[in-house]
């Protein structure tokens, strides 16, 4: 289903930003659309979502790549922003064994029938919706740069559906994402980075998305979760800097001393966890536990659960 009919938005209502008044972008009317993101709520930050709001106005035969670490709102970023534009989303995960077939289409059996079922890529150059490869780097770079020349506005051939031509739709866009930026995971935080082909990454334009700033990670956690303290807040923000920071390593040649790091995601699950389970005796320690520190190491546990309590002071203890 093709989407038609577009509606101006007004920048700082639509996003809750500060915007220059009058400034508006041009979405969609309609908000029926199945593949329309769900609306949440979300803290847009400016400078990104700037760049974002471009590149949907005008695309200049580019695709966006969005990178940066682990949970830091890559993907969030755009469906959230295609949610306020009623802009309809085809959103694929990618892994290793994927192949161009998958998201181009396939022959599949339907009641007993052989049907050719076009797949995200195709829907969305043909009807006008945004795709979204999430952990891109992870997929065969022989693979993605089969996407070259759509990506530039040039037409999909679809061989195996008898030579059909797919004219991309103005409104198509390509979004990616990944922990790298195409030249493999020099780190050794991601297993399963791949180094990706020039050429396809050429065709991007390359977007940083960090964790937000402490103020901004603030009202993500106060929204959702209303009922913590904002004091404890602040505190779990704390040690969530200090697991990052520990985890990335510094710059003066210093490794990561950390195999799992606390992302914006963590950190909102901490929080609905600590109010989840308010009864138990070490309430932060247990909800700490079940977000992230039970899938690390036993001795970065206990790191973990040291910078915590440090930093938690007198909350951190057992409740008499």
């Amino acid at each position: 289903m093709a989407t038609t009919l577009t509606q101006r938005y007004e920048v700082a209502t639509t996003f809750g930003v500060q915007a220059r008044p009058g400034l508006e972008v041009l979405g969609f009317a309609d908000d029926t659309h199945p593949q329309i993101p769900v609306r949440k709520p979300y803290v847009f930050r400016n400078e990104i979502l700037r760049d974002v709001l471009a590149f949907l106005h005008d695309v200049s035969g580019d695709g966006m790549f969005l990178t940066g670490p682990t949970g830091s709102g890559k993907t969030s970023l755009v469906t959230q922003a295609a949610a306020r534009l009623c802009w309809p989303v085809q959103s694929v995960t990618c892994h290793g064994r994927m192949e161009l077939n998958a998201l181009v289409g396939q022959f599949i059996l339907v009641q007993g029938e052989t049907r050719f079922i076009h797949g995200p890529l195709s829907v969305a150059a043909r009807d006008g919706h945004i795709l979204i490869l999430n952990e891109s780097d992870l997929m065969d770079p022989a693979e993605l740069a089969g996407l070259n020349d759509i990506i530039e506005g040039q037409p999909l051939v679809i061989a195996e559906n008898g030579g059909e031509v797919i004219r991309p739709h103005p409104k198509f866009r390509v979004f990616a994402t990944g922990n790298s930026v195409g030249a493999g995971d020099g780190s050794g935080l991601y297993q399963g980075v791949l180094r990706q082909n020039l050429a396809f990454m050429d065709r991007f334009r390359v977007v940083q998305v960090g964790y937000p700033e402490p103020e901004i990670e603030q009202q993500v956690v106060q929204q959702a979760a209303p009922k913590l303290p904002v004091l404890i807040i602040d505190k779990m923000i704390q040690v969530a800097g200090e697991i990052r920071r520990l985890f990335v390593g510094d710059h003066e040649g210093g490794g990561p001393e950390l195999t799992v790091t606390m992302s914006t995601r963590t950190l909102v699950r901490w929080a609905h966890l600590s109010l989840t389970f308010k009864g138990a005796p070490q309430v932060f320690a247990y909800a700490l536990t079940q977000a992230l520190t039970a899938r690390a190491e036993r001795d970065q546990k206990e790191a973990i659960h040291r910078i915590a309590a440090d930093i938690f002071g007198d909350y951190w203890e057992p409740k008499p």
